[in-house]
């Protein structure tokens, strides 16, 4: 796919980084120079626009993308001016980063295909992974229920997989379990990972004290199992 990133800050610059190294092509513009000479390099064009500008930023190749991503964060009012110009020249599918809930909201009368709010959401995470455990990762699903990746709590460890009674004890729906193993390497140095346990209905699986579980639920439901535990 092909895709125009407004802003190169920090936010913008390791999305455009990030979606060239999946094989995308990106396209990104920014009004400072420094910014756009520390990317040149790593994606396929980098214009020194300022977004704010209409006949400026009508230059791009705003019809010739798949999607243009306005991922300015600090400058309030050049983000909201860059999306409604964006929407002025009829630019089909647009997301837009919004850093506060105020900016959200305005964004949101714009009718974009989606507002990105990477900085809540990590916060979200880590709040939810601080809550569950340093060795944890969390993914929020809605404002009450997440995803998360933790260490088997003590309770569990030497019961079996088949009978864990995970939703009707704490609200917890069991999605998968990992345990680790030794591989090998590109150049054949053998390291620890974690591999999928393929089956959990094996009646003689059971859950040992280094195993990790993926489960889905409430936050409410994650502290009952962490309290009990």
């Amino acid at each position: 796919m092909r895709y125009l990133i407004i802003g190169l800050g920090i936010y913008g610059s390791n999305l455009a980084i990030d979606l060239t190294n999946m094989g995308h092509e990106v396209i990104g513009a920014d009004k400072d120079p420094s910014l756009v000479e520390s990317i040149k390099d790593y994606i396929s064009t980098a214009y020194i626009i300022d977004s704010t500008d209409e006949m400026a930023l009508s230059v791009l190749p705003l019809k010739t993308v798949d999607l243009v991503i306005v991922a300015i964060g600090e400058n309030f009012g050049a983000s909201i001016r860059t999306v409604a110009i964006l929407k002025k020249l009829e630019v089909k599918h647009i997301y837009a980063r919004a850093i506060d809930k105020l900016h959200e909201s305005i964004l949101e009368g714009f009718n974009l295909d989606r507002i990105i709010t990477p900085e809540q959401r990590a916060a979200n995470d880590l709040v939810n992974e601080i809550t569950l455990g340093n060795d944890t990762t969390a993914m929020r699903v809605d404002e009450d229920n997440l995803i998360a990746t933790f260490p088997v709590p003590a309770i569990l460890v030497g019961l079996n997989y088949s009978t864990l009674q995970l939703e009707k004890d704490y609200g917890l729906k069991l999605l998968c379990a990992s345990r680790p193993t030794s591989r090998r390497n590109l150049i054949g140095v053998r390291h620890e990972a974690y591999a999928l346990i393929p089956d959990l209905t094996d009646p003689n699986l059971e859950v040992a004290e280094t195993d990790r579980i993926t489960c889905l639920g409430s936050k409410s439901a994650f502290n009952r199992l962490i309290n009990k535990s």
